[in-house]
């Protein structure tokens, strides 16, 4: 199977608590006096044309970016997989490609690196590598495992990685743009990316 960017909803995962950022909405943290949503928004839509916000907070300030916004079916903030879920079940394309709100730096060939993963393995999962561990969270996934996935967490499941398991999935390399995988998890690390390009 041949896929293109055309066959791809990018995923930007803003559903989470923020905890170890005081419970402020991550996606909404500003870096440079912009929001880290916005900022993914510019660096995908250079890449692709649909892409989709999982948010379970704001809602309302999520839609002013002026994409589609869907909330977890699962209650009390469930994890990614949640987001995983809720997003499979309203897109119209084959696969979904996932990524975190808090991650503001993209790679500018981050699709075409999935999109070639994809095609050279026909894994039903391609998941990111640092160089040194995967990268869960960045993961194309091809919708058709949206009963696997609703099996899993109907079991009582959240572990991305036990799932993953449960399919043929590849490595996708990053390893030579690891630095891309740095995220906002407390105010020290939004601190430090103020200056960043």
């Amino acid at each position: 199977m041949s896929i293109s960017a055309r066959d791809i909803t990018a995923v930007i995962l803003a559903g989470g608590r923020g905890r170890r950022m005081g419970g402020q909405d991550k996606g909404l943290i500003e870096i440079n006096g912009r929001a880290l949503v916005a900022i993914l928004i510019d660096r995908l839509s250079q890449q692709i044309s649909s892409i989709l916000i999982n948010a379970n907070r704001n809602r309302d300030r999520y839609q002013a970016f002026g994409y589609p916004v869907v909330s977890d079916q699962l209650d009390d903030y469930q994890g990614p997989l949640a987001g995983f879920a809720c997003a499979m079940d309203k897109v119209d394309t084959d696969f979904i490609l996932t990524l975190p709100c808090d991650g503001p730096s993209l790679a500018s060939d981050y699709v075409a690196r999935f999109i070639t993963s994809q095609q050279r393995s026909g894994a039903a999962i391609c998941v990111a590598d640092d160089g040194e561990r995967l990268q869960p969270v960045h993961a194309l996934i091809k919708v058709d495992l949206l009963t696997s996935l609703n099996a899993f967490l109907d079991s009582g499941d959240r572990k991305i990685d036990r799932w993953y398991a449960m399919h043929d999935f590849v490595k996708t390399d990053f390893s030579d743009c690891a630095d891309m995988f740095r995220n906002i998890n407390t105010p020290s690390d939004q601190q430090s990316m103020q200056v960043q390009p």
